[in-house]
């Protein structure tokens, strides 16, 4: 289908989200043919998580408008710059009344927990003087001037929104790894946590000025929780170094080569104490031979003629 192939170029994230919502068509049976058939509940596919602070809004959207025949017979006609140009939104005044009060429902319910978002940040920076609707303004995926009602508008920008972000949040996790791989080279070979959380609030001060009003807190630590999980997953090894086998086989040659070692040290030992016991046979003979000469002198300074080799006394000749 054309808009599969269109929708796959361009990545759009909401319309990959739709795509995988979509249910098949039922195959038609002869039950005449076949007895005993039970109802088997089809597995549902959940779409990928997008990355996005509105993530679930977005889902929840999705469903909604899936229900709808009219405007799911429209996306599958439309093209991409339908989509991307708004025409696409307009669509959402001829679904039906109950797909709308479920949207306007979804969006009070969004509204709401931006405004709980934006409370949080308030009481985190204790600024009271802080513009309400400054801060509103950065959530730019609904119409924020009319709470209640989800008009065509809010679909145009939220189809928009997840565009940019998801684009944004792809070149973002492509460009994370870039600048985490030249600081894990450090003194001890080891990028540890305190160094991570350096790296991530070093990057993240470029885009989000805590004094800056328009910028977010809440969702520049969304931010950095997702840094912190794309760098742990880039980081475990998701394939085995060895086989099961392989293993084995190192270990039988590691063992061989212990015992090849074993016998080698067995005989240096005993070699050594050789060396040592003709290193002690030398030094008595020695001591021998001192206690020989220092006899031969004693009895040469006393007069007594030095024996034969039978022990008798032997005499100069006398002239």
């Amino acid at each position: 289908m054309r808009w599969r192939t269109l929708v796959l170029q361009y990545c759009l994230l909401l319309i990959t989200c739709l795509l995988t919502a979509l249910e098949a068509v039922p195959i038609d049976i002869d039950k005449t043919k076949v007895q005993n058939i039970h109802p088997v509940e089809s597995a549902k596919i959940e779409p990928p998580d997008t990355g996005l602070y509105y993530d679930e809004y977005l889902k929840q959207v999705i469903d909604v408008l899936e229900t709808d025949k009219h405007f799911r017979e429209k996306l599958q006609k439309a093209d991409i710059e339908e989509i991307k140009s708004g025409r696409l939104s307009k669509e959402l005044d001829l679904v039906s009344h109950h797909v709308r009060t479920k949207l306007d429902e979804l969006k009070r319910q969004e509204v709401g927990r931006l405004r709980m978002l934006i409370k949080a940040k308030l009481d985190s920076i204790q600024n009271i003087g802080m513009d309400h609707q400054a801060l509103l303004k950065q959530f730019d995926h609904l119409n924020h001037l009319n709470p209640d009602k989800f008009e065509p508008t809010d679909l145009d920008m939220l189809i928009k929104a997840a565009e940019v972000g998801g684009s944004r949040h792809q070149e973002f996790k492509t460009s994370l790894t870039n600048m985490v791989k030249p600081h894990y080279v450090n003194s001890d070979g080891f990028l540890d946590e305190q160094e991570l959380e350096a790296l991530f609030t070093k990057e993240l001060e470029k885009v989000y000025d805590p004094k800056n009003e328009e910028d977010d807190m809440v969702e520049m630590e969304e931010e950095r929780l997702r840094m912190r999980e794309h760098v742990m997953n880039e980081t475990l090894d998701q394939q085995q170094f060895f086989t099961e086998e392989e293993l084995k086989e190192y270990e039988n040659i590691i063992a061989l080569q212990e015992n090849e070692l074993k016998k080698k040290a067995d005989e240096l030992q005993k070699q050594k104490e050789e060396l040592q016991r003709q290193h002690d046979q030398l030094e008595a003979q020695k001591l021998e031979y001192h206690q020989v000469v220092q006899q031969m002198e004693q009895k040469k300074l006393q007069g007594i003629p030095p024996s034969g080799p039978a022990g008798e006394l032997k005499f100069e000749p006398r002239m």
